[in-house]
């Protein structure tokens, strides 16, 4: 018989509320307490795979889906978005994947040209459509892509034209980024283009693009698109006889089973690839480019870019930095769970990211066929590394909040290991030239927020990857993300 019955039971309900309280304490923060996800609620019976939006002057978002449809949405930034809220604007496309909006029209990039098209009467459906450029090929090849960016600061609209099959140029500038003037010329701009996921600009206004993992390219990339220079896949260099009168004559061929920057100080028009996405460990399919502009009101990230990956479902961060004259930088994980494959991707002025995209053809993490959602910022600030930055011995870590200096000044708080792509002619490349450089010091300044890693064997061509699951911030967190990837193309001097 238990002879303190009363005793036992309150003493055992109070270790059981200790517990559960521990258990609540001890949950670390999740994405969704930064981040929160809305979805935008698609009308039923339609699939809408959403390869591009544009917030409209207007204040109604535009999206665009493969299937060759324009759908316009009433209130996109309320807190719940029914489907009675989207209206179709137009159809009969050829796969838009890029919107931009002036003077009343919207210009739409599609696989044939850049049209634009606007609603006349009133009725809420295009009734006026105009071609504005046609400068290219297609074949009727399905890989045949065309992806366009917004306007540029000369009022020129960008246009990566994936190659036929993704292998071959089988029409004229497959495998070329060209540039649309106001006026409707079609500008050859940059050669070296295989399988474009998307494009957008940075702060500065300087235009990037996703290109995506097979020959030439040994994992998915983002590269900057600069006019007179090519960036990696010679399938294209027949046009370059269309193209002399503006770019002169074309490349040296480059050598296979090589890499890419040793190309590169052979090759003076090689612009290597800005950030390297490792594959499989950052996603398999890079896809929408977007930058955040609005000033803070996505929370602490802002004047960074975000990519998205098709395949993954998510989108990650990218900072990026000039050292000896070219753009360089880092990509870090930062949100998961979409409900499909991750395509257009957008951050808008009010502090907005759109998110659309499709699993038709190529499979996502994301199950559903098609989606549109919204992600917003809570107003809680993540323990994240904000910048990775290169210095001339190492790297320079900037946080977001105030770090542990105990933590973050201790060497063992750190792991790094370097590797590189092969730059070959076949399909991909396996990570290789593995190295382990050593963190020699980890020092925090007198601003609580960085940290500088000395490192002993820094490699050029290099992804430096990066884990600090032992550092903490100041109220004991743990970082959201602990991981890095740096591509070190060229030292600091």
């Amino acid at each position: 018989m238990n002879r303190f019955p009363v005793a036992t039971t309150l003493f055992s309900g109070l270790l059981i509320g200790l517990c559960v309280t521990a258990t609540a304490v001890a949950q670390p923060p999740t994405e969704e307490d930064f981040y929160k996800l809305t979805d935008l609620q698609i009308p039923e019976g339609e699939l809408l795979e959403v390869g591009a939006v544009q917030l409209m002057s207007d204040g109604r978002l535009a999206a665009a889906t493969r299937r060759g449809e324009i759908w316009m949405i009433d209130d996109p930034l309320a807190d719940e978005v029914p489907a009675k809220n989207f209206h179709r604007f137009a159809h009969g496309l050829h796969e838009p994947l890029g919107l931009t909006e002036k003077d009343g029209w919207l210009y739409v990039t599609q696989r044939p040209d850049v049209s634009r098209l606007r609603d006349t009467d009133g009725d809420g459906r295009a009734d006026e459509f105009e071609v504005v450029a046609d400068g290219w090929g297609i074949t009727g090849d399905y890989h045949e892509y065309a992806f366009g960016s917004k306007f540029d600061a000369n009022g020129d609209i960008w246009v990566t034209l994936c190659l036929t099959g993704s292998f071959s140029s089988k029409a004229l500038y497959r495998g070329w980024c060209v540039r649309v003037t106001p006026d409707g010329k079609t500008v050859p701009t940059t050669s070296g283009i295989r399988s474009p996921g998307g494009m957008g600009s940075n702060i500065a206004g300087d235009i990037f693009y996703t290109d995506n993992q097979g020959p030439w390219n040994g994992t998915c990339h983002l590269k900057q698109l600069i006019p007179g220079k090519f960036v990696g896949h010679p399938g294209g260099f027949e046009w370059y006889e269309q193209a002399e009168e503006v770019l002169g004559k074309r490349p040296q061929e480059p050598e296979s089973n090589t890499r890419s920057l040793d190309q590169a100080r052979k090759i003076p028009e090689f612009e290597v690839p800005v950030v390297m996405f490792p594959y499989n460990k950052m996603g398999k399919s890079a896809s929408g480019v977007t930058c955040d502009t609005s000033g803070g009101k996505f929370g602490p990230f802002a004047g960074q870019m975000f990519v998205s990956d098709q395949s993954a479902s998510t989108v990650m961060r990218v900072y990026l930095e000039k050292v000896q004259g070219h753009y360089q930088g880092v990509c870090f994980p930062f949100r998961k769970g979409f409900g499909s494959g991750n395509v257009a991707t957008e951050v808008t002025s009010d502090g907005s990211m759109f998110v659309g995209g499709t699993n038709r053809g190529w499979g996502s993490a994301g199950r559903d066929p098609g989606s549109l959602q919204r992600l917003n910022w809570t107003g809680k600030v993540p323990f994240e590394i904000l910048e990775m930055r290169a210095a001339k011995d190492g790297f320079d870590l900037q946080f977001t909040e105030a770090v542990d200096p105990e933590t973050a000044g201790n060497v063992d708080s750190y792991k790094m290991e370097t590797y590189t792509y092969i730059y070959q002619s076949s399909y991909g490349s396996p990570e290789v030239d593995h190295t382990t450089p050593k963190i020699v010091s980890a020092t925090v300044a007198d601003d609580g927020k960085t940290v500088h890693l000395k490192i002993d064997g820094l490699q050029e061509g290099h992804v430096h990857e990066l884990h600090s699951d032992g550092v903490r911030s100041a109220a004991g967190n743990p970082l959201l993300h602990p991981e890095a990837y740096y591509t070190l193309n060229y030292l600091v001097q």
